[in-house]
């Protein structure tokens, strides 16, 4: 794998979309662009919600992506434009980008990009840009949209400004600017959107970050169906909340456990320092944490703090009115889950004759720990998970935050065209909104490749 993203020459010719965002640029601006920039969405294979808990997870990038057509000059303002009529046009100076982390509008998602690159190299002044934005991964869906948009923003940033950094600077400072919209993710987005590669799905690890390839078995495709319930990150809570209660329990299992707590924030840490595996510390979780919800008072006097230090050292901006934690359930499901990688990961290193019916239940634990122990699937999801392993998936479990958005289906191969459409009579048709939007929602997917720069090849 080259360390830096690669850079192509393209025909534009050969592709419809790139044509019309080539014309798009042309007709906005009045001049051609000088480079293009796309970044891939991704489906998560498995490994939900435990990236920022400093755990590994298993996705790969999809075809699927955020494609942006760029000039830059010295005039230092930006002025950004969507070929999606409802997102609506941007501009700003580049020495005073403020982001509006109450407001999440497809621009300060971009605007993440650009600071985040522009503070980690120390640019000043920041070249001016035009940008054409054009994205056919589905918003809001769990396939990573929001990500994909910031990735391609710090990359054109990057190029715009003459710089060069490797796919693994340029993935570790993307997950650090989205920060800046209020979303506290662990890193799995940006990583695989930059390290993906064509055929093959990737183990990445933290701290430091690095990525494994996952040869996935032969003999089964991955079809991703989107419930078509959307949920914003960033506009809500949900996320963050666990982020916090995950945060807790570590702490709390830290202090039990005799450790420093107050400088141990993630639940992989405690099990590092604990010297214990994965198995033995879901066994600590059962004597140490009860199934009860904690109350902020309950938390306080269990790691001897005051409500102003909760509020102040763990709570996030947007979590400073919950008032009960579920501890013992949002540890239970990260230890879990983490077993479950290292069990898929293992399963398709060694490619056994069953490997499909063991990677099939790993999928199906995992989206019933999402469910009853994280807590982040909604009815209709789990609606769409019954019915595509009624359709013959062989495992099928929510990708993504949840909330809404996307599941997806390990289904052998030969099963793949009767499983499409037992998924579209029993999910999309029956109701006239969701059959609106089944082509879009629908839909094989196979690994794709990571971000990228090209120009136009005359």
């Amino acid at each position: 794998m080259t360390s830096h993203p690669p850079k192509f020459k393209v025909f534009l010719s050969g592709s419809e979309r790139l044509q019309r965002l080539k014309e798009t640029f042309q007709k906005k601006y009045g001049e051609p662009a000088l480079f293009y920039a796309c970044a891939p969405g991704r489906v998560n294979l498995i490994g939900e919600h435990i990236d920022y808990c400093g755990y590994a997870v298993l996705p790969m990038a999809i075809e699927q992506n955020i494609l942006a057509a760029v000039s830059f000059n010295n005039t230092q303002t930006i002025h950004l434009a969507n070929t999606n009529e409802k997102y609506q046009d941007f501009q700003v100076s580049s020495d005073s980008i403020i982001i509006d982390r109450d407001n999440p509008q497809w621009y300060y998602y971009f605007l993440c990009g650009v600071k985040g690159i522009q503070e980690h190299l120390s640019l000043s002044p920041l070249a001016g840009m035009q940008c054409v934005v054009d994205g056919n991964v589905p918003a809001s869906s769990g396939l990573s949209s929001s990500s994909a948009l910031v990735c391609c923003a710090g990359l054109v940033t990057m190029e715009a400004n003459h710089k060069a950094l490797s796919k693994v600077e340029l993935a570790e400072v993307c997950a650090k600017c989205e920060r800046y919209i209020g979303t506290e993710g662990g890193g799995m987005d940006q990583s695989i959107s930059f390290l993906a590669e064509e055929g093959t799905a990737k183990l990445i690890e933290f701290n430091p970050l690095r990525a494994t390839d996952v040869k996935l078995p032969d003999g089964a495709v991955f079809v991703i169906s989107n419930c078509c319930v959307e949920m914003n990150k960033a506009a809500s809570s949900h996320f963050n909340i666990r982020v916090v209660e995950c945060r807790i329990a570590a702490k709390v299992l830290a202090k039990a456990g005799g450790l420093e707590w107050r400088r141990l924030h993630r639940l992989g840490e405690v099990q590092e320092e604990l010297g214990l595996g994965l198995e033995e510390v879901l066994g600590r979780v059962e004597e140490v944490l009860h199934p009860e919800p904690y109350s902020r008072e309950e938390v306080c006097t269990t790691l001897g703090i005051t409500p102003q230090q909760l509020s102040e050292d763990i709570l996030s901006a947007n979590t400073q009115q919950v008032s009960q934690f579920k501890l013992y359930q949002r540890a239970r499901h990260v230890y879990g889950e983490a077993a479950r990688v290292q069990r898929f990961k293992s399963v398709c290193d060694a490619a056994p004759a069953d490997a499909l019916l063991q990677l099939g239940q790993l999928m199906n634990q995992s989206h019933q720990s999402c469910r009853d122990l994280y807590e982040c699937s909604c009815p209709q999801l789990d609606q769409l998970v019954h019915i595509c392993l009624e359709a013959g998936a062989l495992g099928s479990r929510l990708t993504g935050a949840g909330w809404g958005g996307c599941a997806v289906s390990m289904v052998p191969a030969e099963k793949m065209n009767s499983f499409l459409q037992t998924v579209r009579e029993k999910y999309y048709l029956p109701d006239p909104r969701l059959a609106a939007l089944e082509k879009q929602s629908l839909f094989v997917t196979k690994p794709g490749g990571g971000a990228a720069i090209f120009t136009e090849d005359m």
